[in-house]
């Protein structure tokens, strides 16, 4: 076999490639094979068919065929191999001849991951947010585990906000009451805004056994997104009763003893969690700084897959799980089709100039990912994703993804590589010291998933609702 590669632009090539005919030897006799047991002639046993009767009844130009189909993955891949190319996706193969008895000649046009120059990423500096926890965000804090143990007791006034209410609700449209737009003792904490637009105002100042309609926007249901005339009536008021803030509430709510040693743990977990978003800034602002620095030239059929990937996600799965469709979302986001597919695009170019840069700093640093890292790393992205460890594993194994997920964590390192020699100081002008968060940067490079990694996530979602139905 004979191959040549020409460079049709930094992200493409053509292989040229030519196969004397005795190197299809195994292919024809494979093709004769199969043939054999597809096929029946009257006088012979089925497989036993002489190659000669083969192209009488069924013409040479069958098993050519046959063969052929058999055979171009194999030169292709080893004409691969010989170019030492790094190809993305699938090839465009074009069969420029073909004489029997003397030659195969073909073409394959591929995409190929691009040579890129790491830049000198040294002098990238970054500014992130100053780790401060303020007295008020500790109140906050507290005050929310308050509302947690917060006590209910019906009262005979008028409803007021913060109050809960048990209520009736009907709803009709065009003058029809809704097959499912009755609810009888619904519970609701007036001001959550956690049930339709205008409720809050027309349960207000009602006592039990009042009623008020109201007109409001379906969130969901048969007549999602129409205008519906909503009856509700109130069957019951309670106020809340918040606990009083002192060492006997600090008992009852945590393992303190104290009210200061509550607020004390309070503000040290908000310092953790304020550490965690710091490290992720960092991470994702220095990549930024990084992409801006790197020529990347973007191979044009993986950006359309990737662009393409990246919708089917969104419509088939994120959105799904929502009740909605691409057109209702555009409308809840106020952007025009062409507004989210320039969006995605531009998110799709970043995700795959994130992989090829990091991709190549993890050959040229040499990183390796061991076991006890990959394993933690499927941990947390098996949580993410709302499957068990196992499930997860099952699904990215049987996927093939294996090296997806390796991947992931090479990258992470690599990102983690380029922070340590960038400059991070927050908003007070003080030097931060990150302490190699390589989680942290595991979660800014996941950010921007190139096509793998989506699929990836494609079938653990399919695999997850699979299970669900067959619950």
């Amino acid at each position: 076999m004979k191959s040549a590669v020409e460079t049709l632009n930094p992200t493409r090539v053509r292989l040229s490639i030519e196969v004397p005919f005795e190197e299809l030897k195994d292919s024809l006799d494979a093709a004769y094979k199969k043939i054999n047991q597809q096929v029946t002639v009257k006088g012979f046993r089925k497989g036993k068919i002489p190659a000669r009767v083969i192209d009488q009844r069924f013409g040479r130009g069958a098993v050519l065929e046959e063969a052929v189909n058999d055979a171009l993955p194999k030169f292709y891949t080893e004409a691969v191999n010989e170019g030492e190319l790094n190809v993305l996706g699938q090839p465009e193969v074009d069969i420029t001849e073909l004489k029997d008895g003397e030659l195969l000649a073909f073409t394959a046009e591929v995409d190929v991951r691009p040579e890129i120059e790491i830049p000198d990423y040294s002098g990238i500096e970054v500014t992130v947010d100053a780790l401060e926890v303020t007295d008020e965000e500790v109140e906050k804090a507290v005050e929310q585990l308050r509302e947690r143990f917060a006590a209910t007791n019906p009262v005979e006034r008028a409803a007021a906000d913060g109050d809960v209410v048990t209520i009736d609700l009907q709803a009709k449209v065009d003058g029809e009451v809704l097959e499912d737009g009755v609810a009888d003792g619904v519970s609701y904490t007036i001001g959550s805004g956690e049930l339709l637009d205008g409720i809050d105002e027309a349960v207000t100042g009602l006592e039990a056994g009042g009623e008020a309609t109201f007109t409001s926007q379906l969130k969901g249901g048969s007549a999602e997104g129409k205008d519906a005339e909503v009856t509700v009536k109130v069957t019951a008021v309670a106020a809340r009763e918040l606990p009083e803030l002192d060492d006997d509430f600090a008992q009852m709510a945590s393992e303190f003893d104290t009210l200061e040693e509550l607020k004390a743990d309070s503000r040290k977990r908000l310092e953790t969690t304020k550490q965690y978003d710091q490290a992720t800034q960092a991470q994702e602002r220095v990549l930024e700084e990084l992409l801006k620095l790197a020529e990347v030239p973007i191979p044009e059929k993986l950006l359309a897959d990737e662009v393409q990937t990246r919708k089917h996600n969104l419509e088939h799965h994120q959105l799904g799980q929502m009740g909605l469709d691409l057109e209702k979302y555009l409308e809840i986001q106020g952007k025009t089709l062409e507004e989210f597919e320039n969006e995605t695009s531009e998110q799709a170019i970043k995700g795959i100039k994130t992989q090829f840069i990091l991709d190549e700093l993890v050959n040229k640093e040499k990183l390796n990912v061991n076991q006890e890292e990959l394993t933690e790393h499927l941990m947390r992205r098996a949580a993410s994703s709302g499957m068990s460890p196992d499930q997860f594993a099952q699904a990215v194994v049987e996927g093939g993804q294996v090296p997806m997920l390796v991947g992931e964590v090479a990258r992470g390192k690599a990102l983690a590589v380029v922070v340590e020699a960038a400059k991070v100081v927050d908003t007070n002008g003080e030097v931060v010291d990150l302490e190699d968060d390589e989680e942290a940067a595991e979660a800014a490079a996941e950010t921007t998933e190139a096509p793998a990694e989506a699929a990836a996530e494609d079938q653990a979602e399919d695999k997850k609702a699979e299970e669900k139905n067959e619950a």
